[in-house]
């Protein structure tokens, strides 16, 4: 692994940050015109048509169930389909139903946090240090200023405490499927993304249809966020993320972390003309100055770390 990620990798770094941060830009435009559950199956499905023409092209092909291990494997895709993609795509377009998009994206800053405690009971080797434990209570205080303690008492008909609720329950969904995706059996990570996206559009696709029905045609501006979504944040930074983690490491690519919740406030303000609750920022200082403190001061590559898709 070379010392320094080098330029191509920075670059690939900042486009991935930009186009998950615009990612909940995008549900609340595709929310115009598609009901949650429905947006979930729609990027799901081309991001899943998209990955296996790109894995069979390049003649990779998806995961052999056969043997033992092939079995293991399918059975993690499973896992990512449903932690990765089919919940928490469907937890975030309805959250953003009734919070503002930047909201959104600074849950996300949560996922490395949850990982933490998960990594510690589940995953050989990943104990939780002082360090890491002064890391993930110094961002837990942020996640509670960021909710409110009025996401925590009965909701009612107060749907934004609700919605709150349901935007950090994405991130845990990301951070379990970080975990299942590290006791993956070795496996070529393309092939086990799109062997993920398969299982999560055939798990979203019928549950849309017997809940919202056939959507009709919208106008133009929310089909083409569900595009955007399903071709770019869903597809497109699977590939990405596939080629920094290889050239550059795991390590480097976790620092996308730091980025999309920052892209995802600004897009939501300034192209939305969202109003930010007052104590977002504060909560985001704490939730990044958790992820920095839990960083080692030598970042080592953990084998089969993996970032999600957004």
């Amino acid at each position: 692994m070379p010392d320094s990620p080098g330029a191509a990798n920075w670059a690939k770094l900042l486009f991935l940050g930009v186009i998950w941060g615009a990612s909940f830009m995008a549900v609340s435009l595709a929310l115009r015109g598609f009901p949650p559950m429905t947006i979930a199956a729609l990027r799901i499905s081309i991001g899943a048509v998209c990955l296996l023409g790109v894995v069979y092209a390049m003649g990779i092909g998806l995961p052999s169930p056969r043997a033992r291990e092939g079995r293991i494997i399918w059975a993690c895709a499973f896992g990512m389909g449903f932690f990765t993609n089919a919940l928490p795509f469907t937890l975030l377009s309805w959250g953003q139903t009734y919070v503002a998009s930047g909201f959104a994206g600074v849950c996300m800053a949560v996922v490395p946090l949850f990982v933490l405690p998960l990594a510690h009971l589940l995953v050989p080797g990943e104990h939780m240090t002082l360090r890491r434990t002064l890391s993930f209570l110094i961002g837990f205080a942020g996640v509670v200023v960021l909710i409110g303690l009025d996401a925590f008492r009965s909701a009612g008909s107060d749907f934004e405490s609700l919605a709150r609720l349901a935007c950090l329950g994405a991130s845990l969904c990301y951070a379990i499927g970080s975990i299942i995706t590290r006791l993956c059996p070795q496996v070529n990570m393309l092939s086990l993304s799109a062997a993920a996206l398969l299982c999560g559009a055939a798990m979203m696709t019928p549950a849309a249809l017997w809940a919202e029905g056939v959507p009709e045609l919208p106008a133009a501006l929310p089909l083409g966020a569900i595009i955007y979504l399903g071709l770019l944040p869903t597809a497109l930074a699977q590939v990405l993320l596939v080629q920094v983690a290889r050239s550059a490491g795991p390590a480097f690519l976790s620092t996308v972390n730091y980025q999309v919740p920052v892209w995802s406030v600004i897009f939501g303000a300034a192209l939305l003309g969202e109003t930010l609750p007052p104590q977002l920022f504060a909560a985001l200082a704490l939730i990044l100055g958790g992820l920095l403190l839990s960083r080692n001061r030598r970042p080592r590559a953990v084998k089969g770390q993996k970032h999600f898709d957004r």
